[in-house]
């Protein structure tokens, strides 16, 4: 890494009135660095270094501004960073005023960088707060919901950041509030076809919100209705019967023949754990079985091939078949767990992923040695 001299001479070249040539090429070199571990390090032990960066978020050349976003990416990446970011260059106002003009070249990078710096809940307060502050999350809702806002910029990191702030019971409480109507402006970017990573966001966005199981009977009420928009995602083309169709709710009765699941596994194991929590109360195990849930889990789970998202259909399908809980256990998320009983589940858990790691494994290894038996055939 560099001296201390070579760190200052670094800095005198990072100014705004340096030449564009010279700055160009003080950006590249830092955009290499802040791409390794080393590069990281250093940088973090010299804010002064980060701060001149950030500044340059204004230069008048496309290409440098481009490079220090780049490089701020990098950094919000490394979890080690953040306070250095938020609390001594304190980014987040500037980034947050930024993001809300519809004309900015650069709102992606900084949707990018927020929702990195969102991730650990520690950062994550810090950029709920400021952004009340500078802009507040209504305004934050409307942008993400209007695909149409910046025109030069997609803004789909909007969704993960969303979702990290979810992670918060405040941002939470604000989502689910009765006379906002916030939620169900979020619901159809559950298939979103556009962005896996928008729809991916939203969707952990609405798995946070599970996590309040006193909403859970208003979530799935009419005046919600969340649950067609977590089934209807992993519901298949497969003929059921009348009556289990009748069942369903109406948006997943008699689908086409073209039908199709959602690509993407690490989404299917959102939608799957949020149906899951749903469980966890019994005006939400009523709701689902009343609503017919069985029978698409039951066609999703023979069609599934992953063996993480297997796993937790499994598990859905176990709570929708069993019996009920007996009395004074109904909320399963207010259960008090004996702490000897809880290691060994978290023991149970752990095997079980190591079983199911394996089981992967095993399947890469057939359907590699099925390809070199069609390669050698051909």
């Amino acid at each position: 890494m560099l001296s201390d001299s070579e760190a200052a001479e670094l800095l005198s070249f990072l100014t705004p009135s340096t030449r564009p040539d010279v700055k160009g090429k003080a950006t590249e070199y830092i955009l290499g660095m802040s791409g390794s571990r080393n590069g990281c390090r250093f940088l973090r032990s010299n804010p002064n270094l980060i701060a001149a960066l950030f500044e340059l978020t204004s230069d008048p050349s496309v290409a440098i501004v481009k490079d220090c976003y780049h490089i701020l990416i990098n950094l919000s990446a490394d979890e080690t960073l953040h306070q250095v970011l938020v609390s001594e260059v304190k980014v987040l106002p500037v980034l947050l005023k930024k993001l809300q003009d519809p004309e900015y070249l650069f709102s992606d990078q900084i949707s990018t960088i927020l929702s990195n710096l969102s991730r650990h809940e520690k950062t994550c307060r810090t950029v709920f707060k400021v952004l009340q502050d500078e802009v507040g999350l209504p305004k934050l809702v409307e942008i993400l919901c209007n695909e149409s806002y910046n025109k030069k910029a997609k803004l789909h990191y909007l969704g993960p950041l969303l979702s990290n702030l979810t992670q918060l019971p405040e941002a939470r409480s604000y989502i689910m509030d009765p006379d906002r109507c916030v939620i169900q402006r979020l619901l159809p970017f559950t298939q979103y076809e556009a962005s896996v990573t928008r729809r991916g966001g939203v969707i952990g966005t609405l798995r946070n919100c599970c996590f309040d199981h006193s909403h859970h009977e208003w979530l799935l009420s009419d005046t919600v209705d969340m649950l067609p928009f977590l089934l209807l995602p992993l519901a298949g083309p497969e003929e059921l019967t009348e009556e289990e169709n009748e069942g369903l709710p109406v948006d997943l009765q008699f689908l086409p023949e073209d039908k199709k699941r959602e690509e993407d596994p690490d989404i299917r194991k959102m939608l799957l754990e949020t149906l899951l929590l749903l469980t966890a109360t019994k005006a939400g195990r009523q709701a689902l079985k009343q609503k017919n849930v069985y029978p698409v889990m039951r066609e999703f789970h023979r069609w599934e091939k992953d063996v993480y998202v297997a796993a937790a259909c499994e598990k859905l399908i176990q709570v929708l078949i069993g019996d009920e809980p007996e009395q004074g256990m109904e909320n399963l998320m207010e259960v008090e767990i004996p702490q000897d009983v809880e290691e060994k589940l978290q023991e149970a858990h752990t095997k079980e992923q190591e079983e199911l790691g394996k089981e992967e494994e095993r399947m890469r290894r057939e359907e590699e040695e099925e390809k070199k038996k069609c390669e050698q055939t051909d």
